[in-house]
């Protein structure tokens, strides 16, 4: 289960980023802001690895001798993506207002790495809809704090949540193809 929480930290880092981006783009603490951005990250971050797990279960079969090589290289990419990503200027710096349609856009957009994630679900022995939960209400919980994060000092630890994802999201994939 521990593995679990390594994936939902490593899987929350995106959305933490925006949400400090979008936190920092505030003039005071906006707690419905706080609440948005942790209901939209939390429930879509939840429900992707559902898709990645299920699609994931039907190629298991089909790549079972080397599944774990198959995980190791999708978490590799992901962590790959995010630490490059974490160099780039943020999507939410386009943003002006902060719409539900806004909201939605950035859930799909952050929570793609979970669904590829989810496959790795696959790999190991947890209940899928705990795993679910922990990794939506981490989600949540990091969206909550980067809003009033990005309030209080502005958007220069964007990256640095980035990087951080990025690099549990490898180690995890190490852990996978070493275990």
């Amino acid at each position: 289960m521990i593995d679990v929480l390594f994936l939902a930290v490593a899987l929350s880092m995106d959305a933490f980023a925006v949400s400090i981006g979008l936190g920092s783009k505030q003039k005071t603490i906006t707690i419905a802001l706080a609440f948005k951005a942790g209901a939209y990250f939390g429930i879509f971050q939840a429900l992707m690895p559902l898709i990645g797990y299920l699609g994931g279960r039907g190629i298991v079969g089909w790549v079972e001798g080397y599944a774990h090589w198959v995980a190791f290289s999708l978490l590799v990419l992901i962590g790959g993506k995010m630490i490059y990503e974490s160099f780039a200027e943020g999507i939410e710096e386009d943003i002006v207002k902060i719409t539900h349609r806004v909201m939605l856009i950035l859930a799909i957009v952050t929570s793609t790495d979970a669904m590829v994630a989810g496959f790795t679900l696959t790999l190991l022995d947890v209940n899928l809809f705990i795993a679910c939960m922990i990794i939506g209400i981490t989600t949540f919980c990091f969206s909550w704090l980067g809003v009033f994060v990005g309030v209080k000092s502005g958007a220069w630890l964007e990256s640095k949540a980035g990087l951080l994802g990025g690099v549990i999201l490898i180690v995890i994939g190490l852990k996978v193809l070493l275990s």
